[in-house]
């Protein structure tokens, strides 16, 4: 698979579950968008929304090799994943 350089602006899907991103509420499949052009140690701060004027999931440090870039975001996708995690922890 070539890897893509990535940079600020960037839409982004995670494509794994971990400890640090599931902490704060952030699973795989969740969409969303590299807030800054610095990549310190692979890692990129990532916001990840909700749909409208809903607040944010969560901004937090990602590791490069934990997403990759897609053409489109669609945040409806965001609020599906946290609703299944939260029907399931019900």
């Amino acid at each position: 698979m070539q890897m893509i350089d990535m940079k600020e602006m960037d839409i982004v899907e995670i494509i794994v579950d971990k400890k640090e991103y599931i902490s704060e509420g952030v699973f795989k499949g969740m969409q969303g968008w590299i807030c800054l052009d610095d990549c310190v140690d692979g890692y990129w701060l990532v916001n990840i929304p909700q749909y409208g004027a809903k607040p944010d999931i969560a901004t937090l440090s990602v590791h490069e090799k934990d997403m990759i870039v897609i053409p489109r975001m669609d945040a409806h996708t965001n609020e599906k994943i946290k609703a299944e995690h939260e029907n399931n922890n019900n």
